[in-house]
C-alpha cells in the first residue's frame, strides 16, 4: 500500500486557461463540491502530503505559480516538484484540476509501480514521479516528454477508466462524468 512508500507529496495542476469548458474548472461545483476539493481530498486519501497548487490561481491551497506561465503543464510540474522536494518528498502525485472523478483505486497500480515514473498509457496525467525531476526537462515540453525522460512505466488502463482519468474538458465531458456519477 502506498502508506509505506517514500514521502510522496501531490501537485496539483490548475494553470490551465479553461478556454473549451469557458470557466474556471477547479471552482466547478461537483455534487456541491469544488473539483479543486475534491481533488485535493483524493489526495489526502492516498495519503499525499504536502498538496501544492501550480497555476496562477489561489484556491486555500499553498500555492506554486508556473515556472513559465501558459508554458503548459510541465511548467507547473516542475514549480510543485520543486516545492515538494524542498519540503522532503522523493515522489510526486501529479493530478489535473479537470478529473475530480479520480478514485483512489483509479491511482493504486501507479503508486505500487516499482518504476521511477509510472502513467497510464496514452494518458500522461495523473502520474507518479520520483523527484527530482530528470535535469533536462524544460516547462514548455509536453507532459508525455517529461514521462518519457523520466522513464515512466506506461501501465494498461482499463477503458472504463479512462474518461474519470482524462477529465473534463468541455461542458459535454463534465455532463457525461457527472452523469456517471450519480449512476453509481
Amino acid at each position: 500500500m502506498a502508506e509505506n512508500l517514500p514521502s510522496l507529496g501531490a501537485i496539483i495542476l490548475t494553470g490551465g486557461r479553461s478556454l473549451r469548458m469557458g470557466e474556471d474548472k477547479a471552482l466547478q461545483l461537483w455534487d456541491g463540491k469544488r473539483a479543486i476539493d475534491l481533488v485535493a481530498a483524493l489526495a489526502v486519501s492516498i495519503p499525499a502530503r504536502p498538496i501544492v497548487t501550480a497555476g496562477p490561481s489561489d484556491y486555500g491551497y499553498p500555492m506554486i505559480p508556473d515556472a513559465l506561465r501558459w508554458a503548459g503543464p510541465v511548467g507547473g510540474v516542475m514549480a510543485g516538484a520543486a516545492a515538494l522536494q524542498a519540503a522532503g518528498c522523493t515522489r510526486a502525485l501529479v493530478l489535473a484540476v479537470d478529473a475530480p472523478t479520480i478514485r483512489r483505486a483509479d491511482l493504486q497500480p501507479l503508486l505500487e509501480n516499482p518504476a521511477t515514473a509510472g502513467c497510464y498509457a496514452g494518458l500522461p496525467l495523473p502520474m507518479v514521479i520520483h523527484l527530482p525531476l530528470p535535469a533536462a526537462c524544460l516547462p514548455d515540453w509536453p507532459l508525455a516528454r517529461l514521462a518519457d525522460a523520466a522513464g515512466a512505466a506506461r501501465l494498461v488502463c482499463p477503458d472504463e477508466m479512462v474518461p474519470r482519468l482524462r477529465g473534463a474538458n468541455d461542458a459535454a465531458e463534465r455532463l457525461s462524468l457527472l452523469t456517471e456519477r450519480k449512476d453509481r
